[in-house]
């Protein structure tokens, strides 16, 4: 520390100190969370594959970081090996000498592998989809795999393959500029050997373009990284690479630009603004079109089997419609005690024009807290550490976060979604109505204690290998299966409470509806978005953002779906186990939280010793267990 700044600072803290020495000695902070007894950690009992999964995290960790050229030749052939070789290895292992917790993570680690190299099956079919878009992509991507094998380059070769390539996107470019969206004509075109030749543009979906568009700013990226290895280092290769290096970048940033804009329909104004702010995540802009990218019945299956989900997906559109219906049912009996008869969205709109003030979302969400944590202690029904209560912090989330996550976010820190005073009237009006306090009242506690922030703290001191296994069934499945459970237990008194708790109930079925009837080809975005509005009474643009957030890429295509799917999964379990008493209520919520993330199944698997083989466990016809009272398909 400079003099300066340290002198002042020593005379004040003698200061400091003897005013100190003039005080009685301040008891122990009583917010200090006390140490756990240690001797159950001592030699605590696990499982034999523990460090097989610990291994096998830290080698997948280091080929990730080798092979950066994300779907690059070198990368996919490298990952098939490694998932492929893993499991060859994993079968060596005598699986019936193994002990429950020993079995459960082989059947995790091989359904893990399994889904793996399904998922690049699913990659390189989507890649071929491209291909007539990026032709080219396999030649500059093999640039950088050339470099990682730490090959020697050559210059005058290297600069040849850039000409060649530019050539090739100006030609494709020139295609759509000539043609346009859909086969027409639009403008002059760009290149006249391919109007000479009336050749068409590939014709693509939407959907499909927008990948090319994104995959061309990856390789754009991987291919700048190349280039600025050898650039200045190597002198011969800046004297062959400077000018097709700029011409191939250039070239390459106005054939993503064509594509958004012919082909995907994204205004030109909001490519430029994206492109301006080096942001190229176009699906999570404000205001563009939500394209997504859905994975058709094909995919959807493959993912179920991951997840151990023995219901087609018309199933569990049907077992959402089910669990609304009851919703609805419930809506409608609180708008009567409201004196607003059926009509159920009157009584949801008064109950969204109930928002605190701008500046105290804080403060209710710090009481709404703290009263879930007294509810749970009264009670005693899951563990809730000391230190679990006091690590938690809060921060707010910003207006660009807020057009994708309109209600806020939970973990170890809230992210709390409320107006910022340079939005626009209408934008703050509709935060405010949608983070009202009957609407939080039902959800900081599926984000803190014991949602999504005891989860974190439980995963991070209890089998933590497993979080390789992360599913949305088990955290989301978690958070909403609270939410059905307070609500069995009266935590919801007053009829506007118990509204705000029906509003996030009904969305979790409509998420399941909308997000597996966009993959299934049923749905459009926009649809989804009417659908949330008429359906759940969503304010307009927090349904556009929910619909955004859906399909912008940033969550699996099953994620909506976990909240509602692993939350009844749960809700059967519990029937299961707690009302036969062959399990008390705390024992049961811990022990999940404990055993780490997996598929709820497995958790089944877990707590009641189920068969295990190699294969996994028997399907779970979990929705005909559903207790009393809830929707449940028919057998």
């Amino acid at each position: 520390m400079p003099s300066h700044i340290w002198w002042p600072a020593a005379v004040a803290l003698l200061v400091t100190v003897s005013a100190q020495a003039q005080q009685p000695p301040a008891p122990r902070a009583a917010a200090l969370a006390p140490v756990p007894a240690l001797g159950p950690l001592v030699g605590r009992p696990g499982s034999e594959l523990a460090s097989v999964i610990q291994r096998f995290v830290a080698d997948q960790s280091s080929l990730t970081r080798r092979y950066d050229a994300q779907q690059s030749p070198d990368q996919r052939r490298r990952m098939r090996e490694f998932y492929s070789a893993w499991r060859t290895r994993l079968g060596e292992i005598d699986f019936d000498r193994l002990k429950q917790e020993g079995r459960v993570d082989y059947v995790l680690l091989d359904g893990y592998l399994v889904h793996a190299l399904s998922l690049l099956d699913r990659q390189e079919t989507m890649r071929q989809e491209s291909s007539a878009l990026l032709p080219f992509a396999d030649k500059l991507l093999a640039l950088q795999d050339t470099r990682r094998n730490l090959m020697p380059v050559d210059p005058q070769a290297a600069a040849r393959t850039l000409t060649s390539v530019t050539k090739q996107i100006d030609s494709l470019r020139g295609l759509f500029e000539a043609f346009g969206r859909g086969g027409t004509t639009s403008g002059s075109p760009a290149s006249p050997d391919s109007a000479r030749a009336g050749a068409a543009p590939p014709h693509v979906t939407r959907a499909v373009a927008n990948r090319a568009a994104d995959n061309l700013d990856q390789v754009r990226g991987v291919v700048a990284g190349w280039y600025h290895y050898y650039d200045g280092y190597d002198p011969l290769f800046s004297w062959w690479l400077k000018d097709p290096f700029a011409k191939l970048d250039a070239a390459m940033t106005s054939y993503a630009r064509v594509l958004r804009e012919r082909v995907v329909g994204i205004p030109a104004p909001q490519v430029a603004s994206a492109r301006g702010q080096g942001s190229l995540d176009l699906n999570s802009s404000d205001g563009g079109p939500i394209i997504g990218d859905p994975i058709g019945a094909k995919g959807l299956e493959a993912d179920l089997v991951y997840e151990m989900i023995p219901y087609t997906p018309e199933e569990l559109i049907a077992i959402a419609q089910r669990e609304y219906a009851f919703s609805l049912s419930e809506a409608k009996k609180a708008a009567r005690e409201m004196g607003f008869g059926d009509d159920w969205k009157a009584a949801m709109e008064k109950v969204k024009d109930t928002y605190v003030e701008p500046g105290k979302q804080p403060e209710l969400i710090r009481d709404l807290a703290r009263q879930a944590e007294a509810f749970f202690d009264k009670h005693d029904w899951v563990t809730i550490p000391p230190l679990a209560r006091e690590d938690w912090s809060m921060e707010m989330l910003s207006p660009e976060r807020q057009r994708v996550s309109p209600f806020f976010l939970g973990g170890e820190m809230i992210l709390v979604s409320y107006p910022t005073n340079d939005m626009a009237n209408e934008d703050k009006l509709m935060s405010l109505r949608g983070n009202n306090p009957h609407f939080s009242h039902a959800t900081v506690f599926h984000e803190l204690n014991p949602g999504h922030h005891l989860q974190g703290f439980m995963v991070e001191r209890y089998n933590s290998h497993r979080q390789l296994f992360s599913t949305p069934f088990w955290y989301e499945g978690q958070s909403l299966y609270w939410e059905m459970f307070l609500w069995d237990h009266g935590f919801q008194v007053s009829p506007e409470d118990r509204l705000g708790a029906l509003f996030w109930r009904m969305h979790r079925s409509a998420r399941i509806i909308f997000s597996l009837s966009f993959h299934l080809g049923k749905m459009t975005p926009e649809q989804a978005i009417h659908f949330l509005v008429d359906s759940v009474d969503f304010e307009r643009a927090n349904a556009e953002a929910e619909v955004r957030r859906s399909f912008n890429g940033s969550y699996p295509p099953l994620y909506q779906i976990g909240y509602m799917i692993g939350g009844l999964q749960i809700r059967a379990l519990h029937h299961e186990l707690v009302d036969s008493k062959k399990m008390a209520d705390r024992e049961f919520h811990d022990a999940i939280l404990q055993g780490g993330p997996m598929p709820i199944t497995m958790v089944r698997a877990r707590l009641t010793n189920g068969p295990l083989t190699r294969q996994g466990a028997p399907p779970w016809k979990w929705a005909n267990d559903v207790p009393p009272g809830l929707p449940s398909p028919s057998k």
